[in-house]
């Protein structure tokens, strides 16, 4: 029997990442090939919902490899990366998919043996993790829902525009220039994810098949209350809307909208 062994993808910041992968490759230091990297200018550009998109493709893990704090040529690089790594795994939880297999890792250009070492320990994470419940012939496909719900989540303006001014709210405070605990925006967040997410859960199986709201909550396994709050919610958004009306119970089908 052949040994599981994990797909992964690595996103190497410019600065750092893609220059001490360079100096490992020059230096003949060994690690395992199965990670394939992505260069990019600066990792605060890698957005939740590009990670959460290849996760549902079935990729076993995702590895983010950025500057260490003073070897970055960009401001606020740090602050941005880890509030957007926090936020996917956020996302991640929700949709029941383990967020261990995505990792953030920091280093300089010059630790060539260090990167090796965090590359091998990662794939050792994730081959100990198994593959992927959506990759394969096979994929689970409620677990798949979840991910694209959680993409979608991810690509909406209200969660972007929470991600893109946290650092701002918590360091300088609102517009009338009232101070933001971190536990304050944490609770808002926290709120948002869950709605955007459940909206987006519903809206993806509305686009499947409509439902009325007793058939999505056995579907979704959301508590049926719940599932018309959100409906309701969702037509005053314009996402869904009555399709006919089956005996007493409304059949609702999503709207397509752009955003």
């Amino acid at each position: 029997m052949t040994e599981y062994e994990p797909r992964l993808i690595g996103f190497l910041c410019n600065c750092c990442g893609y220059a001490v992968a360079d100096l490992a490759g020059i230096s003949r230091i060994q690690y395992p090939p199965n990670i394939r990297f992505l260069r990019v200018m600066c990792c605060r550009r890698v957005d939740p919902s590009m990670l959460l998109g290849v996760f549902s493709e079935g990729i076993d893990g995702v590895m983010i490899t950025t500057c260490t704090l003073g070897g970055c040529n960009y401001i606020r690089n740090h602050e941005q990366v880890e509030t957007k790594y926090h936020f996917t795994r956020k996302l991640l939880e929700k949709a029941g998919f383990e967020p261990e297999r995505l990792a953030l890792e920091y280093i300089f250009a010059s630790e060539g043996q260090k990167f090796a070492d965090q590359v091998d320990a990662f794939i050792d994470k994730v081959r100990g993790l198994g593959p992927s419940p959506v990759s394969g012939d096979s994929p689970d496909p409620g677990l798949l829902l979840n991910l694209r719900a959680a993409k979608a989540a991810a690509e909406n303006y209200r969660l972007r525009a929470l991600v893109g001014k946290e650092e701002k709210l918590i360091k300088e405070g609102n517009i009338y220039g009232e101070p933001v605990a971190q536990e304050e925006f944490d609770e808002v967040m926290d709120e948002a994810v869950e709605s955007e997410y459940v909206h987006q859960k519903i809206r993806l199986s509305l686009l499947r098949e409509p439902s009325s709201v007793k058939g999505l909550s056995e579907r979704l396994g959301i508590d049926p209350r719940k599932v018309l709050e959100h409906i309701v919610a969702m037509r005053q958004l314009g996402w869904v809307d009555v399709q006919e009306i089956r005996g007493s119970s409304p059949i609702y089908s999503a709207v397509e909208v752009s955003e």
